[in-house]
């Protein structure tokens, strides 16, 4: 049965603070997700002093004067930060992950035994950055929010020609706006990615609840992503488009309930469970009224009713015009006696 890699993005939800930060992997471990992911960058490195937020994050933060690299900074997660939590992660039994946003991230989450790497969208046309990636990581998933097709493709060509597999790729559809409007999802655009490219497939979700990435599970995509926060009315960039962690958790249950439910054959044929209603819910033929032996079955003595463990109603041509054997009681079950 296909499992789906459910990523559960932390992120930045922990707004800088270490108990939070273990407090949201406690979620995630009870959601049941397969990693909780979070972000590893120095802002030094990331964005200028300069930058402006975007307008999602000026609306979410409500601080329109604050810079990226102010807001950033509050944000970061210490060497020290990544021990605690990749320890804390493997206490509870699920796995640690975490995006790199510059080259001296990309080298540290290498460093310390991360085998799969995360392209956030953002850095999708980073050259650099995706030549780095290459040589360090030999498994990869590509999030795709703002890009091209041609753009996408220039970046499999750095990992294709480093010779990474495309079975080591996994490129995510994704829309970077937080929360992203329905109207924008395109999730189509996943299979159109798929069948570009001849990789597996995911979907980076920042919609407002479950139903897309649901959805994005019954396409066929073989990584979900999505944001989890422990309070949506948190201060901070991402927490608005999040899920808290109750909702993090019916998430995990429909996509797990969702992957049993495309298992089966393709086969259309009565299930195991159902056999057993169909004398309940189908049909016999049946007496319409008294029938005395020597009577011929017509269209005036006979007629269609449950159960159905008697002459199927598909025989009906079958029997009109036959001669009764023996008396028939209103409503008994037609037989055709030898």
């Amino acid at each position: 049965m296909k499992h789906t890699i459910i990523i559960a993005e932390a992120g930045v939800n922990h707004n800088g603070s270490i108990e939070n930060a273990l407090r949201l992997i406690d979620a995630a471990a009870i959601a049941g997700v397969d990693y909780v992911k979070f972000q590893t960058f120095k802002s030094e490195n990331l964005v200028s002093k300069f930058a402006k937020k975007a307008d999602y994050q000026i609306l979410n933060t409500g601080d329109a004067a604050e810079s990226q690299f102010q807001m950033l900074k509050k944000l970061e997660l210490s060497v020290k930060d990544h021990e605690d939590l990749i320890s804390y992660c493997k206490r509870k039994n699920v796995k640690f992950f975490s995006t790199a946003f510059d080259l001296d991230s990309l080298r540290y989450l290498s460093d310390i035994g991360l085998e799969l790497v995360k392209i956030p969208s953002g850095e999708i046309t980073n050259v650099p950055y995706l030549r780095l990636a290459s040589e360090l990581f030999k498994e990869v998933i590509i999030s795709t929010g703002m890009s091209t097709i041609q753009e996408i493709e220039a970046a499999m060509g750095v990992f294709l020609t480093a010779g990474i597999s495309k079975a080591n790729i996994t490129i995510l559809h994704c829309n970077t706006e937080y929360p992203t409007p329905m109207h924008d999802v395109n999730l189509k655009a996943m299979l159109h990615i798929r069948d570009r490219f001849n990789t597996a497939v995911g979907y980076s979700d920042h919609t407002l609840g479950i139903e897309v990435p649901i959805a994005a599970v019954a396409l066929g995509a073989a990584v979900i992503e999505k944001h989890f926060t422990l309070d949506k009315t948190m201060e901070g960039p991402d927490h608005l488009a999040s899920l808290e962690p109750e909702e993090l958790k019916a998430m995990v249950v429909a996509i797990r309930n969702v992957e049993i439910a495309i298992s089966g054959s393709g086969v259309k044929e009565p299930s195991v469970s159902e056999k057993k209603n169909m004398s309940v819910a189908r049909k016999s033929i049946v007496a319409q009224k008294p029938i005395r032996k020597g009577e011929i079955f017509s269209e005036q003595n006979i007629t269609v009713k449950r159960p159905g463990n008697g002459i199927s109603p598909n025989r009906w041509d079958e029997v009109i015009g036959k001669i009764a054997k023996r008396d028939f009681q209103e409503d008994e079950l037609i037989e055709l006696l030898p």
